[in-house]
């Protein structure tokens, strides 16, 4: 299990896991495979903590279906995994991270920031606007995105997407797809700030020199400052 797809459904907004579910991945020959039968799924009780409304509106999750679930520390990875792959995964990795995993050794793949690559004039990047989008709004598309916003579904959504993702950029590997998501992440476009909507390759040079001292900057947004001094 060195690759997995990764989701997460919290309690609130960057909240504590109440849902975690995870499926081994395999990419060979440029093609992806994907184990239904070993799919991972488990609720988590949060102690005292309340589930928020706005969180419930979205993943339609009650305090009914965490009670005498395992607490969400319990949860663990498989010992052998390398790669997280997950659309917008930096969430889902903050949140396993609450539960004391450390990821300091993952290598996490956002098909979030691939899809943006891959088709970056969609209307949205979302994984139910997705789905729409390469099925052209088919009828198997609706039935698909009736289970979304549930970890074990979106596991298998995020999976579709993956499968056009690594057609498009024409991957063959697991390492080929972690260094396309990589560059992928790193920003073209400064999105904050005076200088908004600038190349950043278009920089002034003591504006990059200013970010770069910024103790908290994305790390991303550092690596493309960079390249501007090379």
């Amino acid at each position: 299990m060195q690759a997995i797809i990764l989701d997460t459904e919290t309690h609130t907004l960057n909240g504590l896991p109440i849902e975690i579910a995870y499926a081994p991945v395999q990419i060979a020959q440029g093609r992806l495979s994907l184990d239904k039968s070993q799919l991972f799924d488990q609720l988590y009780s949060i102690g005292e903590q309340s589930i928020s409304y706005a969180a419930m509106a979205v993943h339609h999750i009650l305090e009914t279906d965490i009670a005498g679930q395992p607490h969400y520390k319990d949860f663990s990875l498989p010992s052998e995994t390398v790669y997280i792959i997950g659309h917008n995964i930096d969430y889902d990795i903050r949140t396993i991270e609450k539960c004391g995993i450390d990821t300091s050794n993952i290598k996490a793949i956002c098909t979030l920031a691939l899809a943006r690559k891959v088709w970056p004039d969609a209307e949205a990047h979302n994984i139910s606007a997705l789905i729409y989008m390469i099925s052209k709004g088919s009828d198997k598309a609706r039935e698909l995105l009736k289970g979304a916003h549930r970890a074990d579904a979106d596991i298998i959504l995020t999976a579709n997407i993956l499968m056009h993702i690594l057609y498009h950029l024409n991957i063959q590997s697991i390492e080929e797809l972690y260094t396309a998501s990589e560059d992928a992440r790193i920003p073209r476009i400064l999105n904050f700030g005076k200088h908004r909507g600038t190349a950043i390759k278009e920089l002034p040079g003591d504006y990059v020199n200013w970010l770069l001292r910024q103790e908290e900057l994305d790390p991303y947004l550092r690596k493309a400052l960079e390249q501007t001094l090379v």
